[in-house]
């Protein structure tokens, strides 16, 4: 239970960095208490994560293990792409933050189970219970997504700004797509030794890396092309 617990608090908390809703608790944080805002995103964190778990775990039961890992791995690589990709909240999604009413604890409770629900933590939570202990997933996956968010809350109510985002995407991202990339080919070569495994795997990064860097700049990530040079302020005056 332990390992499964670590594992999916590393996980989730990689996830959830940079996702919508840690945009949103940074959004709440800046209207309501911290500590109700916190409050919210752990009550409504456990509700998701037990209908995940619970999917994931019978789900678990009904497929072989080697089945299972190349699952894993796929949904990872599919985690890694969608981190690159980037999210944010849409102008319609701002607005409901913006507008909402009522008593706090609730206005959050219900904003984040809804955001939750399909989003890539869910998922991932899902394919860890699966194949690991659902108890220590239930509580690393809820305790991973509480950290994050609660990083969020912080930056919101006492900075008031975004943490890093460039950075944690790229950050998170190579890791989902080295731990799904690992997974993947373990399962498939399980014969073949662990460094084996580790070279391709470091491989198949560097010529992802590699062809991304080559994509003429428009097909990018946005998070991969280069950070345009502030105006000068004397051409601007001019």
């Amino acid at each position: 239970m332990v390992s499964a617990l670590l594992l999916s608090f590393a996980v989730i908390f990689v996830a959830e960095l940079g996702d919508k809703t840690q945009l949103v608790a940074m959004t709440f944080a800046l209207r309501y208490k911290w500590w109700v805002v916190l409050g919210a995103i752990t009550a409504a964190t456990t509700l998701v994560h037990v209908l995940s778990v619970a999917i994931g775990h019978y789900l678990g039961a009904a497929l072989p293990g080697h089945l299972l890992g190349i699952l894993a791995g796929a949904m990872f690589v599919f985690f890694g792409m969608w981190t690159l990709r980037g999210d944010s909240l849409s102008d319609d999604e701002k607005s409901r933050v913006e507008r909402a009413s009522g008593i706090a604890f609730f206005v959050v409770t219900s904003a984040f189970f809804l955001a939750e629900l399909g989003d890539k933590t869910m998922l991932a939570t899902i394919t860890l219970a699966a194949d690991n202990d659902w108890l220590g997933v239930w509580i690393g996956s809820t305790l991973g997504m509480v950290v994050a968010d609660g990083l969020a809350i912080v930056v919101g109510a006492v900075a008031g700004k975004h943490l890093p985002e460039r950075f944690i995407q790229i950050a998170a991202a190579a890791l989902f797509l080295l731990f799904g990339v690992f997974m993947l080919l373990d399962n498939v070569f399980a014969t073949a030794p662990f460094w084996v495994i580790a070279l391709a795997t470091a491989a198949i990064l560097g010529l992802v890396a590699g062809g991304l860097r080559a994509l003429p700049e428009r097909f990018r990530p946005a998070v991969l092309r280069p950070v345009p040079a502030p105006a000068d302020p004397a051409v601007t005056q001019a």
